[in-house]
């Protein structure tokens, strides 16, 4: 009997002991929960925007190369000697200017030869003509003559052109580049003795994609630089391929720009914009304040938090709310501003600025910098002190 009541005393001391962990473990656990889902949401800073309606002037984004309006490889018609180099490296040239003279001393004796030849031709026609108007000359010996004098000079027009293909000319006036051959150096027809290119007019050729054929046309204005935030040269669209590659979906489109300067090199890679026409009461925020998802693009949007809130539940008619003075405790806690998650639709781009066709609206407040610490309700606070640069860096 004792023993029994030893052993029910021991149950009934466990029961109490497991009990009260369970208990201390049940309020423990309800505590944390508690606490946690009471707890304020930290604030966010942000930099922010206001959306307005603008007029701008959308542009085509685009990378090219530029090459020079004319360019060639100087080559030499006939084989000889080098005598004379007569241009320097980078030299500016003149149309028709002599660049390279091949030794041509046989053809010029040759050329001396011919002309002696037509003049003592053109003395014999001049003899038979005279007999014939004497009427002592026959019709044949007249004939012989024209025909020798006219074999005389297109003798001396070939001489001439040999003679020509000796010195090495300018087809173009331009820039002339490294000399590639030497004194005394014995040439082949072909063999390429320097580069020849008009640095002053240059052309860009780039390519877009297939849906922005339509938006082209000749004569549009175009931009580029060697990055966006040096556009400094200018020009216009000179062609557009009417062929679309199947293989890429691009378009070939070629403009042409002055460099009166010569900074642009031909070779030189170059962002190229092309200038659309104004379009007026265009809603237009940053680029920075889009953000591209999986599920489309979206912004945030700042807007006070009684108004992003859930609208409370309608209450019977003639109810009133108990009459007090201190306001609940969460909404004590609620902060002033929230960011709201707003799917949008964006069309053409234009110097760090995007077209916003739907989702916002002129006055909304859309936050530009410091969107990866959001999420839909989170509260926030508006510093535009830091603001971003064209690159998209903090300044």
């Amino acid at each position: 009997m004792k023993r029994f009541f030893i052993a029910a005393l021991l149950l009934l001391l466990v029961g109490l002991v497991v009990a009260g962990i369970v208990g201390f473990n049940f309020m423990r656990d309800k505590a944390i929960a508690d606490y946690f889902a009471n707890m304020p949401r930290p604030l966010v800073t942000v930099s922010t925007q206001e959306v307005k309606e603008t007029s701008w002037t959308p542009e085509l984004e685009a990378l090219g190369t530029v090459n020079a309006n004319q360019g060639v490889n100087l080559t030499v018609e006939t084989t000889g000697i080098v005598k004379d180099i007569l241009f320097k490296a980078n030299e500016k040239v003149q149309a028709g200017q002599i660049l390279v003279q091949l030794d041509d001393a046989v053809e010029r004796a040759d050329l001396e030869a011919g002309r002696a030849t037509a003049a003592n031709n053109q003395l014999v026609l001049n003899r038979a003509l005279e007999l014939q108007q004497r009427g002592v000359g026959s019709q044949s010996t007249l004939d012989e003559a024209r025909a020798a004098a006219s074999a005389s000079e297109a003798q001396v027009n070939r001489l001439q052109a040999i003679l020509d293909q000796k010195q090495l000319k300018a087809p173009f006036s331009g820039t002339v580049g490294i000399p590639r051959v030497d004194d005394g150096q014995f040439l082949q027809p072909g063999t390429t003795v320097v580069t020849l290119q008009d640095l002053d007019t240059m052309r860009v050729d780039f390519t877009l994609p297939e849906q922005q054929l339509a938006d082209l046309k000749i004569g549009q204005a175009i931009r580029l630089g060697p990055r966006d935030t040096q556009l400094s040269f200018t020009g216009k669209v000179t062609g557009i391929d009417p062929r679309v590659d199947p293989s890429s979906r691009l378009v070939s489109v070629r403009g042409e720009v002055s460099n009166p300067d010569g900074r642009l090199t031909p070779g030189q890679f170059v962002q190229v914009r092309v200038l659309l026409d104004e379009q007026p009461n265009v809603i237009a925020v940053g680029q920075t304040a889009v953000v591209t998802s999986l599920y489309g693009d979206y912004a945030y949007v700042v807007r006070p938090a009684a108004e992003a809130k859930q609208p409370a539940e309608q209450k019977p008619e003639g109810a009133t709310a108990p009459a007090t003075d201190a306001p609940k405790a969460d909404e004590a806690k609620q902060p002033d501003l929230v960011a709201v998650q707003v799917f949008v639709q964006t069309g053409k781009r234009s110097e760090g600025s995007i077209e916003v066709v739907s989702g916002l609206k002129a006055g909304d407040i859309v936050v530009t910098a410091g969107q990866n610490r959001l999420s839909n309700g989170a509260p926030v606070k508006i510093d535009n002190t830091i603001t971003l640069n064209e690159g998209g860096v903090a300044q």
